[in-house]
């Protein structure tokens, strides 16, 4: 079948629109822009479609590649039936053509090859067809005199019939049909036992995080991915033993394996002379044969399936990162939490420019609490700073605690100034994974040069609160921190789906490009790394874009390129404004027809939805624009520049919990979905150990997958159900008490300042009482007369 049609019966669309999707893809064009700018020429399939079509589109033609060289080197041994490429043509997967290609596969020397050349063959095929000849007999003719010269014996009546064993239970092995019926027979009736590994200590550390599986049982085809990869990671450590379990006979030793070969073969013991002999050669072939290399594939189909599993599930936890809610133009303090080392601390600007950095120490051993908010209240009226963002690593809660006192004491000082109102200022914690990785990169040694290392990563963490996409871009997305067994599954499958998905974000939001970083515009739609730094070096050169037209004068950046990018990129104030939106500057003459129609000037027709939606799409509708295109470009003007991602809100830790030992049963606590799987949700409580909302505990409801109830990054209130300190395991609950009044989710209908009120002031890190500012700290006051009065 031709790979068009195959791939269009599969996501069940027509076959043009799959070999139109092809042919742009061969092109050159990309996802982003076929989903986004192509939807005519495609019947309009979607980002998703395209991705499964293009991943379809590379193993299809992988399989059609395998398959030729198949063929051509079965027809090379002259062994190629018309029956055999019929069956080679017709199979469907890579498992299926390995199967028909296994008898005609070059291998080592076999012991039944061994046989064969001995001239045992005749004898089996004997014995296989008339069973009621006795096996001693009929193998005396076979009886070598001395032994071969490599030392192979068939010298004795027992050796020419082991040979026979060999040869038969070799044929049988290597049966597509036989291979194929017992596979999927165990997938569906086989189980995936693990047991704790032979001289392993359940006592010890590393060994006892796999104690659910020390004795641990579930059928083979219900193995949830999560389990499958922590098991084969344990293998993996030799600590533990896995295999895949038969079903038995009702003597509990014999496999029902068996009994399917024979079943297979036609073949049942009716007590003829031959028939002891054949059922040693069908359990020889089970047991030596059949046993570990079908034990070899299921756990390899296992592994793969729970790969793609855990792969999706990454891939999802990192679009809602990347596509979380960005603060904004806001100044924004970040603070990278740390203990002896001090808390690094950097200011940025409202365009994430680096202002300032220093140094704290209000932690163990300086305990420099006063002299830290002194310094970080400077900092702030200063730069007007309104946020303040802090890693969740080591110390983030005192950090946080700090930060509360700080805010405090800045609304104290600016309250006792007639005619000074403090901007508000709100604290957010949020993730610093892949922050040191970021610090010690080339590109933020280009970025940030005269930086230290150690500063570096809290200015990374501001600017991921001002647009947690535009910075975690400049990340390996497997740095970020939002997949489970990342280590275990495919990285190149891993990789291309993660870079997919960071494609898709950047391009669905959109990029500034007169503000954009290099690795930024390295996403977008049709742009190299290299014309990336060459757009930045002209803007660096030239100054900011104008118009779009201007990326034609960029080093590198030709009119295919600038088709598949330009409607990704805005320019914000520049010549023309519809730049600034998601209409694609091909498309510009369609609106032009629309301010001829409407004799109104193109300000006029942005974000006036009273006005567009007047319009009939038929009615400006072209040979190359159809309705679909008209539809977009009527919605793209109706909400010019629209940002996709949801409205900035910030999540608010308990006082007096730092640690997990501060924990207990019953507590209700905010906190941040750092993690989603489809067996829960882990929940950043600021504790340094996540915790865990099994799916169970997620709605009063079934609940099949996490991600039907919450996505990463998403606020939630949650209650404790069991602390397991050794362990360091959080069990957690959003099924609050019909007390709270709470369904879980941020209480949007709360007033915003009380959402966002500072908590109450409790006990300082290290069991210190509070203690008032000193007259010392009052100085940095003084700062805030610069800021603007209200």
């Amino acid at each position: 079948m031709p790979i068009a049609l195959q791939i269009a019966a599969e996501l069940g669309v027509r076959p043009p629109q799959v070999q139109t999707a092809i042919d742009l893809l061969d092109g050159g064009a990309t996802v982003p822009f076929i989903a986004r700018y192509r939807k005519e020429a495609t019947g309009g399939l979607d980002d998703a479609q395209l991705r499964e079509l293009q991943m379809r589109l590379g193993y299809l033609r992988e399989l059609h590649e395998r398959r030729a060289a198949i063929l051509k080197s079965i027809e090379e041994q002259g062994k190629l039936t018309p029956d055999l490429r019929a069956a080679i043509e017709a199979a469907p997967t890579k498992q299926e053509l390995e199967d028909l290609y296994l008898p005609y596969k070059p291998k080592r020397r076999t012991k039944a090859q061994i046989a064969r050349e001995f001239g045992m063959e005749p004898l089996a095929d004997q014995l296989w067809a008339d069973p009621t000849l006795d096996p001693a007999q009929a193998a005396q003719p076979f009886v070598k005199a001395e032994k071969g010269e490599g030392g192979e014996d068939f010298t004795t009546i027992a050796a020419v019939l082991d040979g026979v064993r060999d040869i038969l239970a070799e044929r049988w092995a290597e049966d597509a049909a036989l291979v194929q019926s017992l596979r999927e027979w165990l997938w569906q009736e086989g189980q995936l036992q693990s047991k704790l590994a032979a001289g392993k200590n359940e006592a010890d550390p590393e060994v006892a995080k796999f104690r659910d599986y020390f004795d641990y049982a579930e059928p083979m085809s219900r193995v949830p991915s999560h389990r499958a990869l922590a098991v084969f990671r344990g293998r993996q450590l030799e600590m533990l033993e896995a295999r895949l379990i038969a079903p038995l006979a009702e003597d509990g030793k014999t496999s029902l394996a068996e009994g399917r070969i024979a079943l297979h073969l036609g073949w049942r013991h009716q007590g003829r002379p031959a028939d002891d002999l054949l059922r040693k050669c069908v359990a020889w072939a089970w047991r030596v044969k059949l046993s570990l290399s079908t034990e070899r594939d299921l756990f390899a189909r296992l592994r793969e399936e729970a790969e793609k599993v855990a792969i999706k599930v990454f891939a999802d936890n990192l679009r809602d990162l990347l596509l979380a809610a960005p603060a904004g133009a806001r100044a924004v303090m970040g603070l990278d939490p740390g203990i002896r080392t001090g808390v690094k601390v950097a200011v940025v600007d409202a365009t994430g420019k680096l202002l300032e950095t220093a140094t704290i120490y209000p932690h163990e051993p300086r305990r420099d609490w006063d002299g830290s908010i002194h310094t970080l209240a400077r900092l702030i009226a200063q730069h007007g700073v309104q946020l303040i963002a802090i890693g969740n690593g080591t110390a983030s809660r005192e950090t946080d605690k700090l930060a509360g006192d700080l805010i405090q004491y800045m609304h104290k000082m600016a309250a006792s100034q007639p005619g000074i109102t403090l901007p508000a200022i709100e604290k957010v914690v949020i993730s610093e994974a892949g922050a040191s990785v970021y610090s010690a990169s080339e590109y933020a040694s280009q970025e940030l040069p005269d930086v230290d290392v150690s500063l570096r990563g809290a200015a990374s963490i501001a600017r991921r609160l001002q647009d947690p996409l535009a910075e975690l871009v400049k990340i390996d997305p497997k740095s970020i921190g939002v997949g489970q067994y990342q280590h275990d599954v495919n990285q190149s499958e891993l990789a291309r789906a993660l870079d997919a998905v960071v494609e898709d974000c950047v391009n669905g939001v959109g990029v500034d490009l007169n503000t954009a970083s290099a690795p930024l515009l390295a996403r977008v739609s049709g742009l190299s790394g290299a014309v990336a730094k060459s757009i930045v070096r002209w803007r660096e050169q030239n100054g900011a874009f104008g118009n779009r037209q201007q990326l034609l004068k960029v080093a590198g950046l030709g009119p295919k390129t600038f088709e598949q990018s330009a409607g990704f990129l805005r320019i914000r104030g520049g010549d023309n404004p519809l730049d600034m939106t998601g209409v694609h500057p091909e498309t510009y003459p369609v609106v032009e027809q629309i301010i001829a129609r409407t004799s109104k000037p193109i300000e006029q027709l942005m974000g006036r939805a009273e006005v567009l939606k007047t319009l009939k799409p038929e009615q400006f509708a072209t040979a190359q624009f159809g309705t679909i295109t008209v539809k977009d470009i009527l919605a793209e003007l109706e909400k010019p520049g629209r940002d996709p991602r949801p409205g900035f809100q910030v999540a608010r830790f308990n006082e007096g919990v730092n640690d997990i030992a501060d924990l207990k049963e019953g507590m209700v606590l905010e906190g941040t979905v750092s993690n989603v799987a489809a067996f829960g949700a882990f929940v950043d409580l600021g504790v340094h150990q996540d915790g865990l909302i099994h799916v169970s505990q997620l709605a009063n409801r079934f609940v099949s997958d996490a991600r039907e109830i919450v996505k990463t990054g998403q606020i939630v209130k949650v209650k404790v159900l069991e602390v397991d300190v050794p362990r360091k395991r959080i069990s957690l609950s959003m099924k609050l008490d019909a007390a709270t009044g709470k369904t879980g989710k941020h209480d949007k209908s709360e007033p915003r300042e009380n959402r966002y009120a500072p908590p109450p002031r409790g006990n300082k890190p290290g069991g210190r009482a509070p203690q008032a500012p000193s007259t010392a700290m009052a100085s940095a006051f003084e700062k805030l007369k610069g800021l603007q009065t209200r």
